[in-house]
């Protein structure tokens, strides 16, 4: 802000014509005292102060404004996001889905129920999500980041998840038939009335995995698995799985 202070009145010209020594510097003499009797004439100008005080003002409601309206711009952000997500769902390609859903996790919206099936999502990240019932179906999620998420009731059959990480994410009465999960890591996840039946879990890490109460896997490739905690291979293979290390066996 600009503090007015009033200006001393500048010197009559012929006072400030002597001081000058050179008549070469004169011109620019002149020029100078008239800008000082331009600045004295403005400081004594009450309008222009009140211009500034109106324009500081009009700062201060712009900033009252767009703060009380974040409400509403986050609202129409995720508006726009679920657009993107719905417009393009059954289609392949990204389609702008992977910033969409991101930004939604981000801000803590529940994506229960999202379809995204047959969708490119390579290196989504969406730790913690609320995917209740959703459909990743045929979904390309490689080398994606699913940690801790919620895919209780969710459909992944034949969606490609190698290399992801779902560490601690719930698979309770998940539909996982011909899951690529090759190479995934799988620590701590709940598969309680999960459906696995020819899923590929070759050099999966299954450490710590809630298995005990698994539906079917029947087909399974468990060739390779690490981790793997006590009973469960046995169990898998009475149970129909198969190891396999070579997939096209």
């Amino acid at each position: 802000m600009i503090l007015h202070t009033p200006r001393n009145r500048p010197a009559p010209w012929n006072v400030r014509r002597r001081s000058s020594k050179s008549k070469w510097i004169i011109p620019f003499v002149a020029l100078e005292w008239l800008f000082e009797w331009a600045a004295f004439a403005l400081s004594n100008w009450s309008f222009l102060e009140v211009l500034e005080y109106l324009g500081t003002f009009s700062v201060l409601i712009a900033v009252i404004f767009y703060f009380s309206e974040s409400g509403d711009r986050i609202k129409q952000r995720h508006y726009q996001a679920w657009q993107v997500i719905n417009t393009a769902q059954g289609k392949g390609g990204s389609g702008g889905r992977i910033e969409a859903l991101q930004e939604l996790n981000e801000d803590k919206v529940p994506l229960v129920g999202v379809d995204v099936s047959s969708a490119f999502l390579q290196g989504l990240k969406l730790q913690n999500a609320n995917l209740l019932r959703s459909d990743f179906s045929s979904a390309d999620l490689r080398n994606s980041d699913l940690t801790g998420v919620n895919f209780t009731l969710a459909n992944l059959s034949s969606a490609n998840l190698r290399g992801a990480v779902l560490d601690h994410a719930s698979f309770v009465q998940a539909d996982l038939r011909n899951t690529d999960l090759s190479g995934s890591s799988l620590v701590g996840v709940d598969l309680s009335e999960a459906v696995l039946d020819g899923a590929d879990l070759r050099a999966a890490d299954l450490r710590d995995i809630r298995w005990q109460h698994l539906k079917s896997v029947k087909m399974v490739n468990i060739a390779g698995v690490r981790n793997s905690p006590a009973g469960f291979l046995e169990w898998a293979q009475k149970n129909g799985a198969v190891d396999q290390a070579n997939a096209e066996e």
